[in-house]
């Protein structure tokens, strides 16, 4: 062995294990950062899906909210003549208890003037329901219904075996609902001591 070879022989030896050794940690460490940086297309894919559940909600929300103003612009074009036909009908009462006051035999008598009087104001009371049932305001027909305390209002019991129990038989004042809401419920008297009424049986004002 030369005295260079002595020199230089171990050194070198020294310094490229060295150098090896930082080439792989260096290796290792480009691994550890390339792991820990997450994948571009994963990330696509994730702020897609959360850009998608956004839109989805917003559209859910958008669909709520028009389906609110369709309904609120409904209500308020069929409820708005409410308070005013509320009071028609008090009219339509008076017409009625006019036409009910008049005596049967005045008119089978042949009294022109009266009987035309009284035809006037049936007439104009069937003008007027109409004119309230154009707005939505619908006359309720309860006789022969079963009792509904959302729409009736029992004045009284009539006693009947023979017609099922808690049915309307009577009606004191006419009821009236404008679209799905009770105007005004309708004033009965239903039946007393009869059989069961059939279960699931509805009024017309339900239907």
């Amino acid at each position: 062995m030369t005295d260079d070879n002595k020199k230089h022989g171990p050194d070198e030896g020294v310094e490229n294990g060295f150098d090896a050794e930082m080439s792989a940690a260096d290796d290792v460490a480009a691994e550890v950062e390339a792991s820990a940086e997450p994948d571009p297309i994963d990330v696509l894919r994730a702020e897609n899906s959360d850009l998608r559940d956004k839109y989805l909600r917003l559209a859910a929300e958008m669909d709520n909210l028009r389906r609110r103003t369709e309904r609120d612009v409904k209500d308020a074009k069929s409820y708005s003549v409410a308070g005013f036909a509320r009071d028609m009908l008090a009219v339509s009462d008076n017409l009625r208890r006019a036409l009910d006051a008049i005596p049967a035999d005045a008119l089978e008598s042949g009294d022109a003037g009266l009987k035309a009087l009284a035809e006037g104001v049936e007439m104009t009371e069937r003008s007027m329901l109409a004119a309230l049932e154009r707005h939505g305001v619908r006359k309720l027909d309860p006789v022969g219904e079963k009792f509904d305390p959302n729409f009736h209002q029992a004045m009284f019991e009539v006693p009947n075996p023979e017609v099922a129990n808690n049915t309307v038989v009577q009606v004191v004042q006419a009821g009236f609902v404008i679209g799905e809401r009770v105007l005004r419920p309708a004033m009965v008297g239903v039946s007393k001591g009869g059989p069961k009424a059939p279960a699931g049986e509805t009024s017309a004002a339900q239907a």
